[in-house]
């Protein structure tokens, strides 16, 4: 005589059945989760590096400098006592072992059309000896490889660790680094940048028109 299940018998059987698959998905969830976690661990370290490696930067004497240098590749540098504001950047970034150079001229040779026009006409390829050091592209390059964010008229929308960009007047394009010490005036957090005297620490947020907001935590990030 064939023997039948009750019903109470097939349910159990069923999650007998299912029970590893449940488990496997469950076990599953928590790996999805913890390498998030991790990731935002990972950025907020590396955004506090950042702004400390910027801040340190103001210690330097640099005489600003935008004359056209040969230099090194990868990992080349104007003379460090000379420079534009780009290069704090570049050099802020060098200190936590990013080489904006490389990933900037790697990036345009994937993607030349996308970089701006204006030096396309001057240059038929890539140079690694400017590109890296011009704001415009510097601007393409970040909203790229990382994270294009609003522009805002509210200072708390610009954290520690972000990156901005201005216009001066005239088309003038001008780059700075969000730190996290708060101007005892205003209340909002400070720039790092070198706009002619050097690198220094200002509450110079919306001293001119925003034209720019990045987050950028590099190729390993």
């Amino acid at each position: 005589m064939p023997t039948f299940c009750s019903r109470r018998n097939f349910v159990q059987v069923g999650l007998l059945i299912l029970a590893p698959v449940l488990g496997l998905r469950a076990s599953a969830r928590l790996q999805i989760a913890k390498p998030d976690s991790v990731s935002e661990s990972r950025h907020r370290e590396f955004l506090k590096q950042l702004v400390a490696a910027a801040i340190e930067r103001t210690h330097h004497v640099v005489r600003y400098d935008p004359a056209y240098v040969r230099i090194p590749y990868p990992g080349g540098d104007v003379p460090a006592d000379t420079g534009v504001c780009t290069d704090e950047i570049i050099r802020s970034y060098r200190r936590v072992g990013i080489d904006l150079q490389k990933e900037v001229h790697e990036d345009m040779v994937r993607n030349f059309g996308a970089y701006p026009r204006s030096w396309r006409r001057l240059l038929r390829r890539p140079d690694p000896n400017i590109d890296h050091r011009r704001v415009p592209n510097l601007m393409v390059f970040f909203a790229r490889q990382g994270e294009s964010l609003p522009l805002s008229s509210n200072a708390d929308e610009y954290t520690p660790g972000d990156l901005v960009t201005w216009d001066l007047g005239g088309g003038v394009p001008h780059i700075g680094l969000v730190v996290d010490q708060k101007s005892a005036k205003s209340g909002r957090y400070m720039i790092v940048h070198n706009i002619g005297q050097g690198p220094r620490r200002e509450d110079g947020l919306f001293n001119w028109k925003v034209t720019g907001h990045y987050r950028y935590f590099g190729p390993a990030l």
